[in-house]
């Protein structure tokens, strides 16, 4: 029995040998495992933070496009007012050109409607004395003959006496 429990003792001990190199395995494996977990909790982290990191940075530089796109919109709405208040300018000032540049064809000058009021002037004396004359004219005609009657009623008289005369229209 010594050979059989040597044999048995030493199978034991092999066999307890082997369970404890087993057990020592299986800790080293846990613990690497643990080892493991935490340093995959500190990459999760890591990542995350990067992830967080690089989101900012992205979005901080969409906010400076989306700023310089606004301004760059912004500056080409002025240059279109300013277009436009240019173009209303031009065509305000077309549109009274023309017509001014037509008056002034059109019109007399200063110079020429004072020559023109002068020239009235002389005109409206001339008639004043005229009339004068044929006020004094009139009255010395009508001394003389006798007052006429409209010139249909000249025209049927004589006409009644066997004279042809043209009718005249007044």
């Amino acid at each position: 029995m010594s050979e059989v429990a040597a044999q048995i003792d030493d199978a034991t001990l092999k066999f307890g040998l082997l369970m404890e190199s087993a057990q020592t395995h299986q800790k080293l494996a846990e613990n690497h495992l643990e080892r493991l977990r935490a340093h995959t909790e500190d990459l999760d982290d890591v990542v995350r933070e990067e992830i967080r990191r690089t989101l900012i940075e992205e979005l901080a530089e969409l906010t400076a496009e989306s700023s310089r796109t606004a301004a760059a919109l912004r500056r080409m709405q002025r240059a279109a007012d300013l277009r436009g208040l240019l173009w209303a300018a031009a065509l305000a000032v077309v549109a009274t050109a023309i017509p001014a540049a037509f008056m002034h064809w059109a019109l007399p000058s200063t110079g020429e409607i004072e020559s023109l009021r002068v020239r009235r002037d002389q005109l409206r004396a001339n008639l004043k004395t005229i009339e004068q004359m044929a006020a004094a004219r009139n009255g010395a005609l009508r001394r003389v003959c006798t007052p006429l009657r409209s010139g249909r009623q000249i025209g049927a008289r004589l006409r009644g006496k066997g004279r042809l005369l043209h009718r005249q229209r007044y």
